[in-house]
């Protein structure tokens, strides 16, 4: 009720400026208790080795600095997902870089990993209290060539490990030049290669295996996937997330900011998004847990997803639209239809 009042107030903002302001003004109160949150009993899920309080997390992008990771844990997700973070800082590309497409339940941003560096990041981290699953996401610089972008991932894997619950490697967005080149065949499998051995080493020294997830974009076609998905198998990634945002613009033509560059997300990816989480389910027959992402502003699209072999979902823009009570409509959504098929499998 309280972000349905709240939102046209926000909506006349710059769409950057509104989320500083919401989470810089929801932070204290949420965080000490004095916002109330509907909270519903949660279906405890298994997946990448971990257990889950419920299915529905946070994805990366909302939180890139880790600066309010006690705050939004309130909120009443099962994990949240932090990130992108980048070894060095950067200032991502120029504002504006966020547009909000209302009539389609839509943004699209081109932040380009807007990142304070891996030093801050991680002072932020251990500032926080809270002690749930944390999964932290992980990028290169911009400036790092192509042909190096492992050692920036592997910078960040060293880094955060001791911290994350799962650590995701995102070669999927959009807005860094040449990033969707490591989705390439060759090239993934040479960056999952070294992460792979590199956790080992760090799985022995830490005493933990941390599971690792991979962050695709929707716009893979078969032939990516069967690809994409030999190189998880090959090197034994817990986890693939399925999908980042779009460059499609399919459902948004003629619309005010349509044309602007950058990854379409919200409704209007939500179909391909949740086909290509369906293609990858096909392709790994559950040798890799998935996350769905993408599309979800209701509680029936996070239970779509798991119908399309997804154990986890993940909001963001949803939450710009539906607000707070999205997550906890979700996690109703989700333990209903896990208990449906839990009844049919019986």
């Amino acid at each position: 009720m309280l972000y349905a009042l709240a939102r046209p107030l926000l909506f006349a903002l710059d769409p950057e400026r509104a989320h500083e302001l919401t989470l810089g003004l929801a932070d204290a109160p949420l965080r000490l208790g004095l916002l109330r949150v509907p909270r519903v009993p949660g279906a405890p899920v298994r997946a990448m080795g971990l257990e889950f309080p419920n299915a529905v997390g946070l994805a990366a992008g909302l939180d890139k600095n880790a600066e309010h990771v006690d705050a939004l844990a309130r909120l009443g997700f099962g994990f949240l997902e932090v990130g992108t973070v980048t070894p060095r800082p950067q200032p991502g590309n120029p504002r504006p870089r966020l547009f909000r497409l209302p009539a389609a339940q839509a943004l699209i941003n081109r932040m380009g990993f807007n990142s304070a560096g891996l030093d801050a990041f991680m002072d932020n981290l251990g500032r926080s209290h809270w002690r749930g699953v944390l999964g932290i996401n992980i990028g290169k610089n911009a400036d790092t060539p192509i042909e190096r972008a492992a050692d920036d991932y592997a910078a960040c894997l060293e880094r955060v490990y001791a911290r994350a619950s799962y650590v995701t490697v995102n070669v999927s967005s959009p807005n860094t030049r040449n990033l969707r080149d490591l989705q390439s065949a060759d090239s993934l499998d040479a960056l999952l290669g070294r992460l792979a051995a590199q956790r080992e080493r760090l799985a022995e020294r830490h005493g933990r295996r941390v599971p690792l997830a991979l962050k695709v974009a929707p716009e893979l076609d078969a032939a990516q996937v069967q690809a994409v998905a030999n190189a998880v198998r090959r090197h034994r990634i817990e986890g693939v997330i399925a999908t980042n945002t779009s460059t499609a613009r399919e459902g948004v033509q003629g619309l005010p900011h349509a044309e602007e560059a950058g990854g379409l997300s919200g409704a209007p990816i939500r179909a391909r998004a949740t086909a290509t989480l369906a293609a990858f389910a096909a392709a790994l027959r559950g040798e890799a847990d998935l996350i769905g992402v993408g599309g979800i502003l209701r509680g029936a699209d996070a239970a779509h997803k798991l119908d399309a072999g997804a154990s986890l979902v993940q909001l963001y823009t949803g939450l710009v639209y539906r607000g707070p009570a999205l997550v906890a409509e979700c996690i109703l959504a989700c333990r209903k239809r896990s208990r449906t098929a839990s009844s049919a499998s019986a």
